[in-house]
């Protein structure tokens, strides 16, 4: 005799009948005695348990199935943690989750306290069951300077420390699937300096998409930056040369060529402001040259622009990347979309900065079209001399003015006494203040003219809106922006690499006064294509279902 660990059950070399038949050895026995009945009655029963049990679990699966069948695709956003990123992604997360898919926006931990702080973005999505918010950490300090050229430190660290954050946070929590009751992430949408990110959803077989928030004009340089490098056309600056040195060199203002669909229109001082290095070498030029050109590897490339605006630009990229969706104005977009569906299209802020509203009333008091609007956008730095040459051209031109300065944008701020010509002036014709809610004002009857750093979504604001502006570009991008604005567009004037109370004071009269009723035209005459683009049969409002067909293909089976 010999013992077993099945059932604990005793037997000898020869096996009941009864075992043999539920083992498949042979036929039952015909009146089997009262032990072998006993163990086909344990064996039945362990049989009947072991089979109920694999139905149960395969039910399970095949119901798990059924509903992961049912989910819509699930779609990750990446914005780069800076006030204009963040503001054109949350208007493409809202579009998304408008037409019923599931998106998951990440958001550096700065940014996130900075937007409930300030901002309503809980309210503003509160509609959308399929929303949802992770965060990680950008590497900076939450003191570090956010502002001015230091905005290439958050890129820099992110490339540091983005990818094994990113890596935890899709890795512990199955691809932000939330225990199954959203598919695990289907498709990512990044910004355009954030290709850390990129082993992680290539092993996870993650498609990727980039979103980048410049305008096709700014983009297009940065992609032809080899071009430049090879015609000599870039670095901008001479070794240890200082800004005001290098504004005034004549070389600024040769024509480049060596960018197609450009030639003959844009200086080299509308070149990108990150080529304004004095050696290629520079670690943020290069961040962007590598990082522009890796736009190539997605699956697409998404533009908040419009083909009427930058058809000829757009073209040109398509040319390397043609799987091109063109959706923009997104801001007027998504207001569009909001009410074709019957839903108040309020303005929610995603402001880092507390708005203030006072101003409003203030407004009110103003003639129709008699106020500059003026705002050097997030991160701008002005010194204190800039600040005053600014501020005697815009009292000296005898012109009404709302004035915007964020708290932390006066460099060298020492607190000196305000001249009282300066003081008188702003009294009796403008009005100043730290933060503003800025589509709202830009909306108001009162505003004639937006004086403006060109960033692209407060340019988008301005077009949408028809307002002419007066452009001084700070940096980056902007630079390319405002060159078209003046050029191509012809909806004001470009002053960049200018700082002086005169040129200010002239071209601020130029623009409300002499030349008012040209640009006005003009400026509507835009802004009649940007709301034809955005309605049913417009351009950008084809793209934008297309876009979601896309990424409606991306579920993963």
């Amino acid at each position: 005799m010999q013992q077993t660990c099945c059932c604990c059950v005793q037997h000898s070399d020869a096996a009941p009948a009864a075992a043999r038949w539920l083992a498949g050895g042979g036929a039952a026995p015909a009146t089997p005695p009262k032990r072998e009945k006993d163990l086909v009655v344990v064996f039945f029963t362990k049989y009947c348990f072991f089979l109920n049990t694999k139905l149960i679990k395969i039910s399970e699966e095949m119901s798990h199935r059924n509903t992961a069948a049912k989910l819509p695709a699930h779609i990750l956003i990446f914005p780069l943690p800076l006030q204009g990123h963040v503001n054109s992604m949350l208007h493409l997360a809202e579009l998304l989750s408008l037409s019923g898919l599931h998106v998951t926006m990440v958001l550096s931990e700065y940014t996130h306290g900075r937007l409930l702080r300030h901002g309503n973005l809980h309210s503003r999505f509160s509609r959308y069951s399929g929303f949802r918010i992770a965060t990680v950490a950008d590497g900076l300090p939450a003191d570090y300077p956010r502002v001015g050229e230091r905005i290439m430190d958050i890129v820099l660290s992110l490339k540091e420390v983005g990818g094994s954050l990113f890596r935890k946070l899709m890795e512990s929590t199955d691809a932000l699937s939330d225990g199954g009751t959203r598919r695990r992430v289907s498709c990512l949408i990044m910004d355009g300096v954030l290709s850390f990110a990129l082993p992680v959803v290539e092993e996870m077989g993650i498609p990727y998409v980039y979103f980048r928030t410049i305008s096709a004009c700014s983009f297009w340089t940065y992609f032809c930056i080899q071009e430049m490098i090879d015609a000599g056309e870039v670095p901008l600056k001479g070794k240890d040369e200082d800004k005001m040195t290098y504004w005034k060199r004549k070389e600024m203002d040769l024509m480049v060529t060596s960018i197609p669909g450009m030639e003959g229109l844009i200086r080299r001082r509308d070149i990108g402001g990150f080529c304004r290095v004095d050696d290629i070498n520079d670690t943020g030029f290069q961040t962007i040259k590598t990082e522009t050109k890796r736009t190539t590897t997605a699956k697409a490339l998404i533009l908040n622009t419009f083909e009427d605006l930058e058809g000829p630009i757009l073209d040109q990229i398509r040319k390397h990347i043609p799987n091109l969706y063109s959706i923009g104005p997104l801001h007027a977009h998504l207001k569009a979309r909001l009410e074709l569906k019957g839903i108040e299209s309020s303005n929610h802020s995603s402001s880092f900065w507390e708005e203030d509203r006072s101003c409003m009333a203030w407004l009110d008091s103003q003639p129709e079209n008699s106020v500059l609007y003026v705002n050097f956008g997030s991160v701008t730095l002005l010194t204190k001399d800039e600040l005053l040459e600014f501020w005697y051209g815009l009292v000296n031109s005898g012109q009404r003015f709302l004035w915007v300065i964020r708290p932390d944008s006066i460099v060298e701020n020492d607190g000196n006494e305000v001249p009282i010509e300066l003081d008188e002036g702003t009294k009796a014709r403008g009005y100043m203040l730290e933060w503003v809610p800025q589509r709202e004002v830009l909306a108001h009857r009162a505003i004639g003219v937006f004086f403006t750093h060109s960033g692209w979504n407060s340019t988008l604001e301005s077009i949408c809106i028809g307002i002419p502006m007066l452009c001084w570009a700070y940096f980056a991008y902007q630079t390319t922006n405002s060159r078209f604005i003046s050029e191509v567009w012809k909806m004001g004037y470009d002053i960049k690499d200018t700082c002086d109370r005169i040129l200010i004071e002239k071209m601020v009269r130029e623009i409300m006064d002499v030349r008012r009723n040209e640009f006005l035209e003009r400026a509507r005459y835009i802004a009649t294509m940007a709301k034809k683009t955005i309605s049913g049969g417009g351009d950008s409002y084809s793209n934008l279902d297309r876009l979601i067909e896309f990424l409606k293909s991306t579920i993963i089976s």
